[in-house]
């Protein structure tokens, strides 16, 4: 019998399978449009440097990377790490001009990445689709430097009650208009449900804190539509 992990693993991959070539109109959906903004959020608080290096998992189509590349003047490096093909070769494709990218597939919970390598670990709406978040945030803590920072935009809860009525009841229509925009919502009723049962934003802290990071903190973004939060290895 195969175990929940595999399940989710293989779950999580045949939704991409079906996703990837839609992946940005997805994150349009599932954010009202201003995921771009929170991405551009995540960047300010994180403010990196010129020549430090960023280790951005379950990159999607690599919004991060291009951005963190743009804004330190492409004096630094990324590496850019996705578990599924398809959306790697389409992010590799869209970034075929970025040679300061290097592409990795692979899954978060066992990166092939040598340890204290990196100033920056992201993940962007991909860490509640790890099969393993320990093991995935001992991962990360272990690839980046000795005052080395992780970041994490996520999903979350939102704290105002009647935004959040209006936003569960928009997150009903998703699967619709996710069939309606690109014939499948089973891509859909997965990242919803995803959503729905994830961590609230004190509890990925502390998981966080378990995993051995520092200084964990977060802040809320559109009410806790999403939120980011920070850590340190120290």
């Amino acid at each position: 019998m195969k175990n929940m992990k595999q399940t989710k693993t293989e779950q999580v991959n045949r939704v991409f399978d079906y996703a990837f070539d839609k992946y940005d109109l997805m994150n349009d959906l599932m954010s009202l449009g201003i995921h771009r903004l929170w991405k551009r959020r995540l960047l300010d608080w994180m403010s990196p440097n010129e020549d430090d290096c960023l280790v951005d998992v379950a990159s999607g189509t690599g919004d991060i990377a291009e951005s963190y590349l743009k804004r330190i003047q492409f004096k630094g490096e990324v590496t850019c790490v996705e578990p599924n093909k398809n959306m790697l070769v389409r992010g590799k494709t869209k970034l075929k001009n970025f040679k300061e990218i290097k592409w990795v597939r692979s899954m978060a919970e066992k990166l092939p990445l040598k340890s204290n390598t990196f100033d920056f670990y992201s993940v962007s709406f991909g860490i509640r689709n790890f099969s393993n978040i320990n093991q995935s945030l001992s991962e990360a803590r272990r690839v980046l430097k000795s005052g080395g920072r992780i970041m994490c935009l996520e999903f979350s809860k939102v704290e105002n009650e009647s935004l959040d009525k209006i936003y569960k009841f928009y997150s009903k229509s998703i699967p619709f208009l996710g069939k309606y925009i690109t014939g499948k919502s089973e891509p859909y009723e997965y990242l919803t449900k995803s959503i729905e049962e994830f961590y609230n934003q004190d509890e990925l802290l502390e998981i966080f804190k378990k995993n051995g990071f520092e200084n964990v903190e977060y802040r809320n973004l559109s009410g806790g539509i999403a939120a980011i939060h920070s850590g340190w290895k120290i």
